[in-house]
């Protein structure tokens, strides 16, 4: 019998396709004009040989090997749920008696799951934070630079998450927008929480109606052909010098909005006097941009209504503060911040539904539970947490003791996708004494660890999927009977709370059923606050989704309007209230790699330091998977080279190397090693090459750090270094890399195929 259930992921709505039960297909929501083309990767990925069929304990850890043992190439006992539940109660009660509270680190990340109810980081945190609490961590992998970096500057962090200014402003306001680091269009399908609307038709509407893109990176193909976009080729990591010097071409000219800068900023007189020698040849002989081009971006600026924007991207290498703080100073030299459709705003083309107009609506997500526990530390900065117990980190103005983890429990996220210098933190995962992780899949994270509980995927439950970004709440009905032994992350943690004494203030006496009609009905009770009458839930789940109203025609939204206007009676959420282009909080941190004005700083790794044989390596999200999710799925399966993650190069580097298109290289550093197969492609710059994320990290040794990645995961080559003191962000985007022809037999992949296997007696 066939049947069709709605449902939702992070890279697009859909409606699933079963018959008999099992999971055979999948069609686009019928509201989505351009659906992703992800989600035929789904019954695959749903189906994959790595599923984990029921629990498993290291054979190691039961051994009594545990601290100070390297993981990933013990066997995997399979036990009983009784016996895993029975184990890590009596592990976790045992580790908060011995070492306290903090000595356990809740390390999940929040990209498993488009449903608000069962998201694995929210039901593991409610967890941790009612059973004594836990170490945490702070901000995102993806834009944590920019979090710790923006309230200095703007005050808010909504100029690259929240409500910016919308396309529609943009089109019918700025004749230019420069973009630094591109806008992907493949970006635009993927959306925490599940979406029926990138971002790509607004974006061509704004382009349609006069806005001439300019596609500032080293890769051509970071803007569509649709576009039809300047390309302005620069190295990486560069952008902050090309900006300073537009700004200096701006000054040389008395071009600078004197009275905005008097008016709405604050250090300018600081700033400017940095800037003498900042001039455009300077800059060309830095960003290998032309100074006549660098010359001719600044005076269209300032002959033109202008958008900036930078991709997330950029503040995710050496020294990542500062193209933001330039673009920022930029944007106040030209006087533009709060002026319709025009200004400065980060991300564009970075993730789906950025820029679409929408109305401010409440959020639909599971309660949490209070943390008693302190300890913090930056998303990126696991490995130090790991490798210096008893240390501390500065981060922010403020100094982080870093606690003696004994357990690391991770749910709904993947280290060895996100982390970089992956070795560095094999080495670091050796020093807790239990890991847990909740997977349904035999991913790198589950493979190293101690005890590995088979979670559900989304289609093995009911859920609802919402994004602030797009305008529909999905239904997402349970479409397959759970595969195997897989459980709900919330029931496992339900037995664990029961286990600890406080079941019911775990699940507050609802299943499944009870928690959705509560999520959805709290949801539904500030809707009728805002004006808006939704249906009840019963209509909801029926039908499968909830339409918002849509933004009115002519009711475009511009960021910092009330600012512009007025930046008196609309100050900024800074200290003085205005645009901080030197910050005084910030200088008095005294820290040499984040000084308080925008600074070209050189990169520690870069074309201008590169050896004549190394190339920069930019790893990048790819268009086959959602950061390492669907990976075991047919689309990226098509794109490999024999197996490998493509390498692409330009045509002329390859041939000056002697590599032909198909053919599999080794690339490495002194970091590391992966292989991968050659793709050339003339529309990226020469002396660059890029490597996307999200290959299965599969070391040809399992458990040797230093071992080689056979599959190509870029991150046993990125540098684990903080962008700055500052805001510890990840400087993972970029590498220095050689590449060397890989002779003799490949090995194989075994990625997505269990692990070792063991039977012990009980």
């Amino acid at each position: 019998m066939t049947e069709i259930r709605p449902h939702a992921s992070h890279w697009g709505l859909f409606d699933a396709i079963t018959e008999n039960g099992r999971l055979v297909g999948v069609r686009p929501f019928a509201q989505d004009p351009v659906p992703a083309a992800l989600i035929e990767s789904v019954p695959a990925t749903v189906n994959s040989a790595a599923r984990i069929d029921r629990p498993y304990i290291r054979k190691g850890w039961l051994e009594g090997k545990r601290r100070g043992h390297l993981r990933g190439g013990d066997p995997f006992v399979p036990v009983s749920w009784d016996r895993a539940i029975r184990l890590l109660a009596e592990e976790t009660a045992r580790t908060r008696a011995e070492h306290g509270d903090a000595a356990i680190y809740g390390g999940s990340y929040g990209w498993s799951s488009a449903g608000r109810f069962h998201h694995a980081k929210s039901q593991l945190q409610r967890y941790l934070s009612l059973g004594g609490g836990y170490t945490f961590s702070v901000n995102a992998y993806s834009y944590a630079t920019a979090q710790a970096l923006m309230p200095h500057l703007l005050g808010t962090n909504e100029v690259f998450l929240g409500r910016m200014t919308d396309w529609a402003a943009i089109a019918e306001n700025a004749k230019l927008m420069l973009c630094f680091g591109g806008l992907a269009a493949k970006n635009g399908y993927v959306t925490s929480g599940g979406a029926a609307n990138t971002y790509g038709p607004n974006m061509r509407a704004a382009v349609a109606a006069g806005v001439k893109m300019v596609n500032i990176s080293p890769y051509r193909a970071d803007t569509e052909d649709a576009l039809a976009a300047e390309f302005v080729p620069i190295r990486p990591s560069t952008d902050t010098a090309l900006i300073l010097a537009m700004i200096h071409h701006i000054v040389s000219l008395g071009r600078e909005d004197r009275a905005f800068l008097t008016t709405h900023c604050v250090g300018w007189d600081r700033l400017a006097p940095t800037l003498t020698d900042k001039t455009p040849e300077w800059a060309e002989g830095i960003t290998g941009v032309p100074a006549v081009t660098i010359r001719g971006l600044a005076e269209r600026c300032l002959a033109q209504p202008t958008m900036l924007t930078a991709a997330w991207s950029l503040q995710r290498a050496d020294y990542g503060e500062q193209p933001y703080w330039a673009l920022i100073a930029l944007a106040g030299v030209l006087g533009s911040i709060g002026k319709p459709g025009q200004g400065v705003a980060f991300g564009y083309g970075s993730s789906g539904g950025i820029g679409n107009p929408r109305r401010e609506m409440p959020s639909l997500s599971l309660s949490a539970a209070r943390n008693p526990v302190s300890s913090f530390i930056p998303v990126g900065r696991i490995t130090e947490l790991l490798e210096r117990p008893g240390g501390t980190l500065d981060y922010n103005g403020r100094v982080l003791n870093l606690p003696d983890i004994r357990m690391v429990w991770w749910a709904g996220g993947n280290p060895f996708h996100h982390h970089q210098d992956l070795n560095r933190l094999l080495r670091a995962w050796a020093h807790p004494e239990t890991i847990v992780v909740h997977e349904p899949w035999w991913t790198a994270v589950a493979r190293h660890a101690d005890i590995v509980l088979p979670a559900t995927t989304t289609l093995e439950r009911n859920d609802i999927g919402h994004s602030s970004r797009d305008r529909f709440i999905r239904a997402m009905h349970q479409a397959i009977r759970p595969l195997g032994q897989a459980r709900n992350d919330h029931d496992i943690l339900a037995d664990l709370a029961d286990a600890a004494g406080f079941r019911d203030r775990f699940t507050e006496q609802r299943d499944e059923g009870a928690w959705l009609r509560h999520i959805y009905g709290r949801w539904h009770q500030a809707c009728a606050r805002m004006g808006f009458d939704a249906p009840d839930f019963d209509t909801f789940w029926e039908e499968g989704h909830v339409e918002l109203p849509p933004v009115e025609r002519g009711q475009s939204f511009t960021q910092f309007a009330d600012f512009w206007r007025d930046p008196e009676e609309n100050p900024l959420d800074t200290p003085s209230g205005k645009v901080e282009l030197f910050s005084e909080t910030i200088a008095g941190f005294g820290h040499a790699d984040c000084p308080g004005m925008p600074t070209w700083m050189e990169p520690r790794e870069w074309l201008g330091n590169a050896a004549a044989d190394e190339l920069h390596l930019l790893s990048y999200q790819p268009p086959t998977r959602l950061h390492s999710q669907l990976d075991p799925g047919p689309i990226a399966a098509r794109d490999k080279i024999q197996g490998r993650e493509p390498l692409v190069i330009h045509p002329e580097d390859a041939a000056a190397r002697g590599f032909e298109a198909g053919q599999v290289v080794r690339v490495f550093n002194t970091r590391g090693a992966c292989l991968a197969g050659i793709r050339l492609d003339d529309r990226l710059a020469r002396g660059v090459v890029l490597l996307a994320t999200g290959a299965w990290y599969d070391p040809l040794e399992p458990g040797v750090p230093g071992s080689l990645c056979v599959h190509g995961n870029p991150n046993v080559l990125t540098p684990d270094i903080a962008t700055s003191t500052l805001t510890q962000g990840m400087s993972a985007q970029s590498c220095l890399v050689r590449i060397e022809a890989w002779e003799g037999p490949l090995p194989p992949i075994r990625a997505h195929v269990p692990p070792t296997i063991e039977e012990m007696p009980a």
